[in-house]
């Protein structure tokens, strides 16, 4: 019996398929069932019932399927413990990105972990939306707002962001400048749809207050949401580091100047309910060492973990 094929399994149970399995290893189907059927055979029990379009497990394949996840994670650990740290690492891992300002400082950080363990591959997948890191077999995701499980996951803070109300020149000649902060409800705001598909006709603010907007023009991408605000659509939400630029060269202009800024945070994830391989662990203690983690970050997101926004 393989580690390999136990690990195969567990592919196979989190997809609920054979074929996504072999998708997501980029293995060919006929390769994932024989390597299934081998264990099958070297345990001499059948781990899941077969149908002409679905499978399911066995109670001995759900019985096997429990054990192992954490067979695996001891294995993993000790593999981590007598391995030195300083190791060149090899293997495969799928990355999630939610597009963030400061993405490419994220990835320039992978990047330098690449170069010092040249036996990698990584495949990076950037999406605005959830997805389920288990069933899309994903290593480690870098993301903002809660759409993962405090359950299921483990979540450590590692950018912080502040965010503002920000509108052009030409919006605020033609719309009037709102002074108080209430007064924005009466202009156009580029709205904010969540990952999970709320939209934002209220956007938080520091000490857990909450404003109310409303708009016209709804996006679930920053970037978008900061085109159409530079393009004079309405007030944005954005955040202050993504505007600097726009800000010196007069095409922005921040407003309400007195009011202190929500604090974003992103993070980085992992699943815990299922072993986090040694070369995954270690990508990690690379990026929390690298990224600039502050305090500041690790206290807003203790404080309230429920609000995380950027």
């Amino acid at each position: 019996m393989k580690t390999e094929d136990i690990e195969l399994f567990h592919r196979i149970v989190e997809t609920g398929s054979i074929l996504e399995a072999a998708n997501l290893l980029n293995l060919p189907k006929s390769t994932v069932s024989r390597r299934l059927l081998s264990l099958e055979e070297s345990l001499n029990t059948k781990l899941f019932h077969r149908q002409s379009r679905a499978i399911s497990l066995t109670s001995a394949g759900s019985h096997f399927y429990q054990k192992t996840i954490l067979t695996l994670a001891d294995l993993a650990q000790t593999l981590s413990d007598i391995t030195d740290s300083k190791a060149e690492v090899s293997g495969h891992l799928r990355i999630l990105m939610f597009p963030i300002p400061q993405m490419m400082e994220i990835v320039n950080k992978i990047f330098e972990f690449m170069d010092s363990n040249p036996k990698l591959s990584i495949e990076m997948i950037s999406s605005t939306e959830p997805l389920d890191m288990v069933r899309h077999n994903i290593d480690i995701a870098f993301m903002v707002q809660e759409t993962f499980s405090e359950i299921d996951m483990v979540a450590k803070p590692i950018i912080s962001e502040e965010m503002c109300f920000f509108a052009s020149p030409e919006y605020l000649a033609k719309a009037g400048t709102p002074v108080k902060l209430t007064e924005i409800e009466q202009h156009n705001s580029i709205l904010f749809r969540f990952p999970n598909g709320k939209t934002f006709s209220q956007v938080p603010l520091a000490n857990d207050a909450m404003q109310a907007v409303k708009g016209n023009l709804c996006t679930n991408s920053i970037q978008l949401a900061y085109e159409a605000t530079l393009s004079g659509r309405g007030i944005g939400y954005l955040p202050k580091q993504l505007c600097i630029d726009d800000i010196e060269q007069g095409r922005l202009l921040r407003l309400f100047n007195e009011l202190t800024p929500y604090l974003g945070v992103v993070f980085l994830v992992y699943p815990s309910r299922r072993f986090l391989s040694l070369t995954g662990q270690r990508l990690v203690d690379y990026m929390l060492a690298n990224l600039p983690l502050n305090q500041e970050s690790i206290q807003h997101a203790n404080k309230d973990s429920r609000k995380i926004w950027i």
